[in-house]
């Protein structure tokens, strides 16, 4: 089994929900560093991994869907610069715990966690994906698990339905139907959630619906009747949300084999960052407790 951690995920909860009066020397916040490093040291004590990754985002304004759909992610408000200083950290603070931290400009987390998962699989291994987003639940086969950690916990391909409402591999299909508000994709106008569930249980698939646009008004939801022609119409629409809403799993990373296996922390690197944090004992002794794990 291997373990893929969403990291924008668990930095943006912990921003968000503890205290922003934790500061440095220089009075720079560090509630999401704090809360990141916690994280990340339970689940390391927890779970003490053979393979693991933690993957960051780099930015909205680069990556591939920005080129298909200017607008991806337009609607989110630029990230604080007080954050943007905590996720550098956070990177540092991974890379000192020994665990592989990739990133890529034209890709997002999401990508290359699927890159991982495919990587994975054809070396007969299962993942765990670490996060709380819906869309990478869209990676799930079989053997592998969706871990909402500290949340709704570890969800296995046949509950995914009753979390997120349809089959994994129906995710970037619904998404494509129904839009996405966090990501500021339109979908198709007129087919919300519901239409867009009843849509994939009746037919199963996106290029199902479409090639039976003549027997959608069987489907068992309000305006069934105009729903074939709607889609038709917006047909434009739902194939460049699926565009942007199916996670690319052959995003390049290098070297995965070998980096996917956490090596022994780098205890004073971490104590250089804790002291500049002015970060205390119980999260220092936690990586210590994690060294002597990976120095056995």
């Amino acid at each position: 089994m291997q373990y893929l951690i969403d990291a924008s995920v668990y930095i943006f909860r912990a921003y968000y929900s503890m205290p922003d009066d934790m500061v440095d020397g220089e009075g720079n916040p560090v509630n999401a560093l704090y809360g990141f490093c916690r994280f990340l040291g339970d689940f390391m004590e927890q779970v003490t991994p053979e393979y693991i990754a933690v993957a960051f985002d780099e930015s909205s304004t680069t990556n591939f869907r920005t080129d298909i759909y200017p607008e991806y992610k337009a609607n989110r408000d630029p990230t604080p610069d007080d954050l943007k200083r905590q996720f550098e950290q956070c990177r540092r603070f991974t890379r000192a715990m020994g665990l592989m931290n990739v990133s890529n400009p034209r890709y997002e987390a999401d990508d290359l966690i699927g890159a991982l998962v495919e990587h994975g699989r054809r070396r007969g291994r299962s993942s765990t994906v670490v996060s709380r987003d819906k869309d990478l639940a869209q990676l799930i086969a079989r053997d592998d698990v969706f871990w909402d950690f500290a949340g709704r916990g570890k969800i296995e391909y046949e509950g995914v339905p009753e979390v997120f409402g349809v089959w994994p591999e129906q995710i970037a299909d619904f998404l494509a139907l129904a839009g996405d508000a966090v990501d500021n994709i339109p979908g198709v106008p007129g087919v919300g959630k519901i239409t867009a569930g009843a849509l994939l249980r009746h037919f199963g698939s996106l290029e199902k619906i479409y090639a039976n646009l003549d027997k959608v008004h069987e489907v068992d939801v309000r305006g069934a009747k105009t729903l074939g022609a709607k889609l038709e119409t917006h047909k434009g629409a739902a194939d460049l949300a699926r565009r942007l809403t199916g996670i690319a799993c052959d995003a390049p990373i290098d070297n995965a084999e070998e980096e996917l296996q956490p090596k022994a922390p780098d205890l004073g690197a971490i104590n250089a960052l804790y002291d500049e944090a002015n970060i205390g004992m119980a999260l220092r002794r936690q990586a210590e407790r994690v060294s002597d794990i990976y120095c056995r």
